[in-house]
């Protein structure tokens, strides 16, 4: 299976990005990075705020590869995505899965499925897909990556 193949079954589309929507994505997973150590957030908004630091990591990923999902399943897609872009292993797929699974009890089901330790976990998760979100488009697509510091 590739991102060619799920084009082919309508689960992306293909997407040309720019410098500045990169920048964007990275700009908000670096707020929310931020923002998910905030004093007196409940374990539920503090994974919440911490996967959604690691989704738009992953979307960037996904635009620059030339994609971005379509139809329904959207962050589904976006995380799978990852074993095409990144490589990631399917253990951190699989984790960063199951903190959207949890994400969505915690938003629509039930309050305080959260542990502290899931927390630290997702936090850790999304630091460590920033980072190689960005290291691997300034290494396959640098004309993506602004070069100001």
């Amino acid at each position: 299976m590739s991102l060619q193949d799920w084009e082919r079954k309508g689960w992306v589309e293909k997407h040309k990005t720019s410098p500045q929507e990169i920048e964007g994505l990275f700009q908000i997973a670096d707020r929310d990075l931020k923002d998910c150590r905030a004093r007196d957030l409940s374990d539920d908004w503090q994974l919440n705020i911490a996967y959604n630091a690691a989704l738009q990591s992953a979307k960037a990923a996904l635009a620059a590869a030339g994609y971005r999902t379509s139809r329904e399943a959207q962050h589904f897609r976006i995380i799978q995505s990852l074993a095409f872009t990144l490589r990631f292993e399917k253990s951190l797929i699989d984790k960063l899965d199951k903190f959207r699974k949890k994400r969505n009890i915690s938003d629509y089901e039930r309050a305080g499925m959260v542990s502290e330790g899931e927390v630290e976990e997702a936090i850790a998760l999304a630091r460590r897909l920033r980072k190689q979100a960005e290291d691997w488009i300034r290494t396959n697509y640098s004309h993506l990556i602004s070069h100001k510091k």
